[in-house]
């Protein structure tokens, strides 16, 4: 049975008049299973947008990176920041009432830019699967990276979330010494974004899905590699070999879901093999924002680049094999919008 999600005034209707933001009618949804993600988030500044994910009646929300802005390998600083970020009280309502799963970027990590060298990282680990909630005798606890994978299944169908750990592993970026651009791509083959043991992982997970849609969570931009920042576009050879796992997999509806950037953005691409477009969604930040965005090269986006705080939201309908992938912000404003049948 399809849920009718009633965005912004579910929550309203909950909390009555302990709130004096603006209630902003939606167009009632149907949606098989909803999925809620951000990135980009700072716990000492106003969370506003925790009222607005609720209101869109999540089955599960997804972190995409940067849940703090830590920079640290003090391991106490960073607990705690982890703990201030539980404490903000609209987030802990929504922890209390939605599964929460996802994955770190270099904020949080430890290092800005970081990757492999972090010396720190298998502490900061630690303190990342303690923030998820991750069990102490999980296999998870033992294991290199934060990677993971979940499975949700319904009457209607299955959705399997592969997510990916783009720090822990990856290799050195090339410094752009000729450009304005902070970062060049490495020489094809040099280097790597997932290191060999998840790429494995990764394999296994396609290969044996038999899920209705796939999503794939990465820290940073698969799609869009013009701007010279973070994304797998400093890697060519590791984007060719992601392109080439999915459509050896024939996995269902693999979708890319991304953070990092601080703008919001659809990306499109058509892949051979694959009897649908290949979309990666950029959902960056739910706290700040880059507000004085001009414009920058994205040969694949589809649509406008919004700078404002949002959070992103995947609408899935199994029988008619679609989705509706939605940028909301506050007050439940549409920034952004896409349909994608599969």
């Amino acid at each position: 049975m399809k849920k009718i999600s009633f965005p912004l005034v579910l929550l309203f209707l909950l909390l009555g008049c302990k709130t004096n933001k603006k209630v902003v009618l939606q167009q009632l949804i149907e949606s098989d299973f909803t999925i809620a993600f951000g990135s980009c988030n700072k716990s000492n500044v106003n969370n506003l947008l925790w009222d607005d994910v609720l209101a869109t009646d999540p089955d599960v929300w997804i972190w995409g990176g940067d849940i703090i802005y830590a920079d640290t390998d003090d391991m106490q600083k960073l607990r705690a920041m982890y703990l201030d970020q539980d404490r903000v009280e609209e987030y802990a309502l929504l922890k209390s009432k939605v599964p929460v799963i996802g994955t770190w970027d270099d904020h949080d990590y430890g290092l800005n830019d970081g990757g492999v060298e972090f010396k720190e990282k298998k502490a900061s680990q630690q303190e990342f699967l303690d923030f998820m909630d991750v069990p102490k005798d999980s296999p998870r606890r033992s294991r290199e990276g934060v990677y993971a994978s979940h499975d949700y299944t319904t009457s209607e169908g299955s959705i399997k979330v592969l997510v990916l750990d783009t720090r822990f592993f990856r290799t050195a970026l090339t410094p752009d010494r000729e450009t304005s651009k902070r970062n060049k791509p490495n020489s094809y083959g040099e280097g790597t974004v997932l290191g060999t043991a998840q790429w494995a992982w990764l394999q296994e997970g396609l290969n044996s899905s038999r899920a209705d849609f796939n999503i794939i969570v990465s820290s940073i931009q698969f799609l869009s590699n013009e701007h010279g920042f973070e994304c797998w576009g400093n890697f060519p050879h590791e984007i060719d070999h992601l392109k080439n796992l999915i459509v050896s997999s024939r996995a269902k509806g693999v979708v890319v879901l991304s953070g990092d950037r601080h703008i919001s953005e659809f990306s499109k691409t058509k892949v051979d093999g694959l009897s649908y477009p290949l979309i990666d969604f950029t959902s960056s930040g739910l706290t700040h924002v880059y507000a004085s965005f001009s414009g920058e090269p994205n040969p694949f986006r589809v649509g406008e680049v919004v700078s404002k705080k949002s959070f992103g939201l995947l609408d899935f309908d199994f029988s008619k094999k679609k989705v509706l992938f939605k940028m909301i912000g506050d007050d439940g404003e549409l920034l952004g919008e896409l349909e994608q049948n599969y």
